[in-house]
């Protein structure tokens, strides 16, 4: 079975089609001519602002005039990135999607559910001629996923509504009223140079096989950190052997949880046996330590060709030691709610290349002060090697409502239609809301969305039955909105 021909097929089919458009963050060009056209064909008001967000209006259904008006939101980028070793060229090829059972996946490749089925979802609405709904107002936002700059510079004055419907969460049976702020993190050093003996021995040692994964959502489940990973070879070995280090290439995303990361080492005459008997050694040691949550993880070492420069010793012991001390993974958890990670900063690229060390991380928080904190821990440990340290993208977080007029709608209609209470939350990840809220003061927010499973990496895949729960949800709230004296 094709993607295009699953349940409900007017989803599916505006799914498939928005999925053969390439839309990296930052690249929109395609998919926001795309969405205008789609607009316009149906004779909409379709209307884009400065930045090139998307706006689409649409009137209500025969007697639902007097409704409030719900302005429906996602956003049209999504994360790009595959495996190594699937040949794929983002700018110019479609996701190649494949139905395996109850999920949809793609072929090595990032699926693009993140958030294409809240997209799709609002384009089978906007183009229905017999769903029941109220006014609606379709806000298709922009480079969410790396620097939420469409949300920032959103114009306001395109939109009326009073509740907006954020469809860009990942477990069906959550509503989300609540969500982090996040900072870039961005350093950059200059190293020295020298010429290795020619009788030494370069190797190529390469990390594979991670989980990866959303560095909000996925960052208190323990995964690895390939970075990290490659930065602890570099520092244990270097205890005995005196290694020396000519590039480093790890991970990929600001926003992911780095996966992969690839090095050439140089070892000198007369210690390349140590070497590998003590890298065997620590593989296995890493592999033991991560069995229950990375059981994928390889690490291989294969000798290739002698570089013409290596980094200098000095060099070298400032930029692993502040790589090991700076701060990843969950910094902190919420004291006020149950099992929310509230500040976490994650390592997600390093770069070592042509006399420049380059690291790129992200810091989330849902409070202002901790994400200060833990933005300023990563500046520090990096600054005391003298590096020079940038930061960009800040966002605020957005501050739960449990009063919520529309939560209580959502919360009672839930439980009438699958028979049971769902979760409300706040999550760890940068929903658009923080800032959306700030355009609009006083206005009612809520996120939810169907079941994706390893969203921003190849194993991204969403689940078929919760797409069809998704929509029945979404329908049925729709459906229910009040009218606009109450």
């Amino acid at each position: 079975m094709e993607v295009k021909d699953l349940e409900p097929r007017e989803l599916w089919h505006s799914f498939a089609s928005l999925n053969a458009i390439p839309r990296a963050s930052k690249k929109e060009e395609q998919v926001i001519s795309f969405i205008i056209g789609f607009g316009r064909n149906l004779g909409l008001e379709t209307i884009k602002d400065a930045v090139g967000n998307v706006m689409i209006r649409k009137a209500a259904s025969p007697g639902m005039e007097n409704r409030k008006t719900v302005i429906l939101q996602s956003h049209l980028d999504m994360v790009h990135q595959k495996n190594s070793d699937t040949p794929f060229n983002f700018d110019e090829q479609g996701i190649d999607m494949f139905v395996d059972g109850d999920w949809v996946k793609a072929k090595g490749t990032t699926l693009g559910a993140d958030n294409g089925i809240g997209v799709a979802a609002i384009m089978a609405l906007l183009a229905s001629s017999t769903i029941a709904h109220p006014p609606l107002e379709a806000m298709f936002t922009i480079d969410e996923e790396t620097g939420m700059t469409g949300a920032k510079q959103l114009d306001p004055a395109n939109f009326t509504g009073s509740i907006l419907l954020n469809l860009d969460t990942e477990e069906d049976d959550e509503l989300t009223i609540g969500c982090a702020g996040g900072i870039d993190t961005n350093t950059t050093y200059r190293y020295h140079q020298e010429v290795p003996d020619s009788k030494s021995t370069a190797f190529e040692i390469k990390i594979k096989g991670l989980l990866g994964g959303h560095s909000g959502m996925d960052i208190h489940k323990g995964r690895a950190n390939a970075n990290r990973l490659m930065n602890r070879i570099f520092y244990t070995l270097s205890q005995t052997v005196n290694l020396q280090l000519n590039s480093v290439d790890g991970g990929s995303l600001r926003n992911a949880i780095p996966r992969e990361s690839a090095a050439v080492v140089v070892i000198p005459y007369g210690q390349k046996e140590l070497f590998l008997l003590l890298l065997k050694q620590f593989i296995e040691l890493l592999q033991d330590e991560y069995r229950t949550v990375e059981p994928g993880l390889t690490v291989t070492v294969e000798e290739t060709s002698l570089p013409s420069r290596v980094m200098i010793q000095a060099d070298f012991v400032k930029i692993i030691n502040a790589v090991y001390a700076v701060p990843n993974g969950v910094y902190r958890m919420s004291p006020d709610i149950n099992n929310l990670v509230e500040a976490s900063t994650n390592l997600a690229r390093v770069i070592i290349k042509d006399s420049e060390f380059i690291s790129q991380s992200l810091q989330r928080s849902s409070v202002e002060s901790t994400k200060a904190d833990v933005s300023n821990a990563v500046c520090a440990a990096f600054e005391n090697i003298g590096c020079k340290v940038g930061q960009s993208g800040d966002y605020p977080g957005w501050k739960p409502d449990p009063d919520s007029a529309i939560l209580k709608l959502m919360v009672n209609l839930y439980e009438k239609n699958f028979g049971k209470t769902p979760k409300v939350e706040a999550c760890h990840a940068g929903l658009e809301c923080g800032i959306l809220g700030a355009h609009f003061p006083g206005m009612d927010m809520i996120s939810f969305g169907p079941t994706i499973r390893g969203a921003h990496s190849p194993d991204e895949r969403v689940q078929v039955s919760s797409v069809v729960k998704f929509w029945t949800y979404l329908l049925s709230v729709l459906k229910e909105i009040p009218e606009n004296n109450k």
